[in-house]
């Protein structure tokens, strides 16, 4: 499992493509790519689109990735005790959230070791959220493991400290 978490990073550095998010902080950067680890090819698209307060939906300002029905938008913020991880997991046009998966976000440090943190859903935010400890400068890349009743996602992003 490691070693394909491995691959599958290196993978995606080659690949990622850089947007940024208007409600992100000054110093984060984000890239994103989307995957499906139920399936052997990418049936996944990645959309670059901004949001428009208003229009109906909920929205972080992040990075997002869809993945088949599935809308996943990854913000990072300052927080007291570190940087908080953000996630908008949302089903279907309408983008009704989902409230019951299980989220891993996955992160790879500047210095190049992983770090696994389980997101939680917060309900008043709509968003399953953890916090990254610590600050240290440079590049994270983190992948997002969701598993929403047995289909399994992925999704990439990286953000700058």
């Amino acid at each position: 499992m490691k070693s394909l978490v491995i691959l599958i990073s290196s993978l995606s550095l080659l690949t990622l493509g850089a947007c940024s998010g208007s409600n992100q902080t000054a110093k984060t950067e984000s890239a994103a790519k989307p995957t499906e680890a139920a399936s052997t090819t990418q049936a996944a698209s990645t959309s670059k689109e901004s949001h428009k307060e208003g229009d109906g939906h909920d929205h972080k300002g992040g990075q997002v990735v869809e993945v088949g029905d599935y809308h996943l938008e990854f913000a990072t913020h300052k927080a007291d005790n570190g940087t908080s991880l953000d996630l908008l997991l949302q089903k279907g046009a309408a983008h009704e959230p989902v409230t019951d998966a299980k989220v891993t976000a996955q992160v790879q440090m500047p210095d190049g070791t992983q770090k696994p943190l389980e997101m939680k859903y917060d309900a008043a935010e709509k968003a399953y959220k953890t916090v990254l400890s610590g600050a240290a400068a440079g590049e994270y890349q983190v992948a997002i493991l969701a598993d929403v009743a047995g289909k399994k996602m992925n999704g990439r992003f990286s953000f700058k400290q």
